[in-house]
């Protein structure tokens, strides 16, 4: 399966941020806590240089607790300062605030030895679609100020927000990178919804998906409840779909539905706590 998505905007997005990073104090970096290397868009080094940056390990109450404490040890040992947190219930952003200002310090202090103490700390939120970085700035700034969607290529411009009188946050566009040269990286944000599913085939994704996690799937999709049939992954979309009472005309299991209901279940968390690799 050759997944590849780069759509025209996003050409745009990397010369925003090429020409905008001069203007922000430091980077915030969102990814998704279920596959945080695979998540970070190399690109981004290249564009952001030497600027401070937070690496934020969104979607956390998704991803498997300890492995996440694993890839927050990992990229620590690296030198990054890192958040664990999850924007759609708001556990861990709270924290964002003093590790961006311990981050920072030696800005602060510079700043007020020269009696700039009311200049705020301009931080750019960057990352590839669908990591959270809208909602993350929502929950920064206790409102719905930038729109927010379960779905990659919803912001297309940049826009600053004010948090208080010492952050402003500069949210920019998903970006990822021209080609996937390791297709593991690309299955793995298909999975997770970085890619745009019209781009892909949704039952060979799905397909993919249940032969890496298949007592997930048979807990969640009660397949384990069929025993009169041979249950591997061929045909486990076929099982669901008359479990979930999909059927198309005919009484005919609609395995595209099914596949659909595989992937957004596991976007949403309900197939339990995840993590796609480890450190």
């Amino acid at each position: 399966m050759n997944i590849q998505w780069y759509p025209g905007h996003m050409t745009k997005t990397r010369r925003m941020i090429e020409a905008d990073i001069k203007l922000v104090d430091a980077v915030a970096e969102i990814t998704d806590a279920r596959c945080p290397e695979a998540s970070r868009n190399p690109i981004l080094d290249e564009l952001i240089k030497d600027k401070p940056r937070v690496i934020i390990l969104n979607k956390s109450d998704y991803a498997d607790e300890k492995i996440t404490i694993d890839w927050k040890k990992h990229y620590e040992n690296q030198g990054s300062a890192v958040l664990i947190c999850d924007c759609r219930s708001g556990k861990g952003v709270s924290f964002f605030v003093p590790l961006l200002k311990k981050k920072l310090s030696h800005i602060i202090e510079k700043r007020h030895a020269r009696g700039m103490k009311g200049l705020s700390l301009r931080v750019m939120v960057v990352g590839i679609p669908n990591v959270g970085k809208s909602s993350f700035i929502n929950r920064m700034a206790n409102s719905r100020k930038v729109k927010v969607a379960d779905k990659p290529g919803v912001t297309r411009g940049k826009q600053w927000v004010t948090i208080d009188k010492e952050i402003e946050l500069l949210d920019t566009p998903g970006i990822l990178w021209h080609k996937f040269d390791d297709p593991d990286v690309a299955k793995k944000l298909a999975f997770t919804g970085a890619v745009k599913d019209e781009v892909m085939d949704g039952v060979e994704l799905a397909l993919e998906f249940i032969s890496l996690y298949p007592d997930s799937i048979k807990e969640r999709f009660n397949v384990g409840a069929i025993t009169n049939r041979p249950q591997n992954e061929n045909n486990i979309l076929e099982i669901i779909a008359v479990n979930r009472k999909m059927l198309a005309s005919g009484g005919v299991p609609d395995i595209e539905r099914a596949a659909i209901a595989v992937l957004d279940e596991f976007r949403g968390g309900k197939l339990g706590r995840i993590s796609l690799e480890k450190p």
